[in-house]
């Protein structure tokens, strides 16, 4: 039998004090930029989407990559790309850091249709509620 690896990985990452500038048409245009830059570079992303503070990705991790390693090409690339197009008046940074929690290969549609939802789901649930939530299921 060959190799066989299932690595999903959960990212969170914010926009520089978490400013609310990922506006709709500005985020969806991200959004396809970061797909289509991950497959370039060997990146298995499942899905990624967001608010205007924040984005959610699902990621499935090859053998060889580390997670710190994929956050960095993905973020680095976007915001170099935001720049470069002048989609901001401003310079545009992500926040230093970010989350990343394991997810179960049975628990990848819900995570899927988690990440699918994020509109709706912060209508009801900031980001801080949000993380809370994810910190106390990791210390059960």
């Amino acid at each position: 039998m060959g190799n066989y690896i299932a690595l999903y990985v959960h990212l969170i990452w914010t926009t520089k004090y978490r400013e609310p500038v990922l506006h709709r048409d500005m985020r969806y245009s991200l959004l396809d930029h970061i797909r289509v830059k991950a497959m370039e570079n060997d990146i298995n992303i499942c899905i990624v989407n967001g608010i205007d503070d924040h984005l959610h990705c699902l990621i499935a991790l090859k053998a060889t990559q580390a997670v710190s390693t994929v956050v960095k090409a993905i973020k680095g690339e976007s915001s170099r790309w935001i720049n470069e197009e002048k989609l901001l008046d401003d310079l545009f940074t992500w926040q230093d850091g970010y989350g990343a929690i394991s997810v179960s290969p049975q628990d990848v549609p819900r995570v899927t249709h988690y990440i699918f939802n994020q509109e709706q789901h912060h209508a009801a649930r900031t980001l801080d509620e949000e993380l809370q939530k994810f910190t106390l299921y990791a210390q059960e």
